[in-house]
């Protein structure tokens, strides 16, 4: 039995603001550690039981994703969503890939911003749903509930389809109920949707030409005219673009006579929100969870989080305080399913801070926003060793970039030169040039930009060993 791990790496993760951004979602944040919740998916499916994982993304986070396996010694064969097109399309991708290896081979599509605390117990039984999954249901971890929860999505259970009795068949997938329906839910012995699926290739391909023909076709399409692009593959955009825009529980969950549920223990959760943060977080004696620079007093039940800020939280309880270098979210975590709604309304009025943070990461280090104003911006940038940005030119912009740390390499038209620490080169507007860490420790350095223009837009790349446009 072959298990091909498929880890799904595309959404925003919008109720974690101001933590997770669209440059950055939750499943790239170290929320409950010091790894993110991806790394910790890539981690446990670098068990035995499993193939070399597929890492399915998008576009935007694609150098996110490299990194961060990177940085955990793993490997992976990473997938590009072109565009959006909800978790149905990305299944069907997943499914001719499994039949890459093999019409029989078993797909097990994770989330990449879910949390399992019992991983030993999760490996066991991917195995078991594997194994029904080879006799050709799809198969889909059900979560035994602790409480009545309204934001989940819940699977009725029905008869044993296998002989040990472990493996149920999937009666009826519901969708997210009311607090009362979610009580009823809970007498009845139904179990929470918790988004893994387990298949054999061929049957979730057969399922998808009953049920959705067009996205099979688009999925199909798009990769057989996928391109390589360093150590992507790329799924053809105008294909991919065919696919009906639709989650796989609508798609062929709801519809399918093969769906069946294996109920797990395993200290799940998708971290839905603050509250679940919390939740899953070491608290003191009174409840209260600190991450960072905070401090408590007089307060129970509190969550505080602040990398750099001082943030102090004192006679309020049951609160998160969640601070960042450009935006503060006070919130009662009752309330944890309304950062969404306060994101779309930040979103409605054009606010950065719902796009990206201070910082921005790049395939070659990040940048950080020091200071700004109308004609002049101030960035801390940081290249790490070996990397190079882009060889780029501005028209409506001029640099200074001061080095304090490591040796700089500068390409200035013509000529190329080495900038150390406590030094400084002048980039006129519409000079080509090329910033590069020719050393083996980080190179740090402060960057002013003044001009009547500071927009991103305005890098005109001539070069770029990351083919980007």
């Amino acid at each position: 039995m072959r298990i091909l791990p498929v880890i799904m790496c595309g959404g925003a993760g919008t109720r974690v603001w101001p933590e997770s951004r669209e440059s950055l979602p939750k499943q790239f944040i170290s929320l409950l550690g010091p790894l993110s919740t991806f790394q910790m998916a890539a981690e446990i499916v670098g068990d035995s039981a499993f193939e070399p994982p597929v890492v399915i993304s998008n576009q935007e986070y694609r150098f996110l994703v490299a990194e961060q396996l990177k940085k955990i010694g793993r490997e992976a064969r990473i997938v590009l969503e072109p565009v959006r097109r909800d978790s149905g399309p990305a299944v069907a991708v997943a499914a001719c890939l499994a039949t890459g290896l093999g019409p029989d081979t078993v797909a097990a599509v994770l989330a990449a911003d879910h949390v399992v605390q019992d991983r030993k117990e999760f490996i066991e039984l991917c195995k078991r749903a594997a194994r029904a999954a080879v006799q050709g249901y799809i198969v889909t971890l059900g979560i035994k509930p602790s409480e009545p929860a309204t934001g989940y999505g819940y699977i009725q259970p029905g008869k044993a389809v296998t002989a040990d009795g472990a493996v149920l068949k999937a009666e009826a997938f519901v969708e997210k109920p009311d607090a009362a329906t979610a009580q009823k839910y809970l007498a009845g012995g139904y179990l929470w949707n918790s988004g893994n699926f387990f298949f054999r290739a061929d049957v979730m391909q057969e399922e998808l030409r009953k049920f959705e023909p067009q996205m099979a076709q688009a999925a199909a399409e798009a990769l057989a005219k996928a391109k390589q692009d360093l150590e992507f593959l790329v799924l053809d955009a105008q294909a991919f673009a065919n696919a009906p825009k639709k989650s796989i529980d609508y798609a062929v969950m709801e519809k399918t006579a093969k769906a069946a549920v294996v109920p797990a223990g395993i200290g799940w959760s998708d971290v839905g929100n603050w509250r679940a943060v919390w939740q899953l977080s070491e608290r003191d004696e009174f409840g209260n969870s600190i991450r960072g620079q905070g401090v408590v007093m007089h307060a129970s039940n509190v969550h505080v989080r602040s990398d750099e800020h001082l943030t102090a939280v004192v006679g309020v309880d049951d609160v998160v305080v969640v601070t960042t270098q450009d935006a503060v979210l006070v919130l009662n975590k009752a309330h944890g399913d309304n950062v969404k709604q306060l994101v779309d309304r930040l979103r409605s009025e054009n606010r950065r801070e719902v796009m990206e943070h201070k910082r921005s990461y790049r395939p070659w280090g990040y940048y950080q926003s020091i200071d700004s104003g109308a004609r002049y911006q101030v960035k801390r940038i940081v290249v790490k060793p070996g990397a190079r940005l882009s060889l780029q030119k501005h028209f409506h912009r001029a640099e200074h970039w001061i080095v304090v740390k490591g040796t700089a390499e500068v390409t200035r038209d013509n000529d190329v030169l080495l900038v150390h620490e406590n030094e400084s080169i002048y980039l006129p507007i519409s000079c080509v040039h090329r910033l590069a860490n020719p050393g083996r420790i980080d190179l740090e350095l402060i960057e002013v930009q003044t001009g009547s223009y500071l927009g991103e837009d305005d890098i005109i790349r001539l070069q770029d060993v990351y083919n980007r446009g």
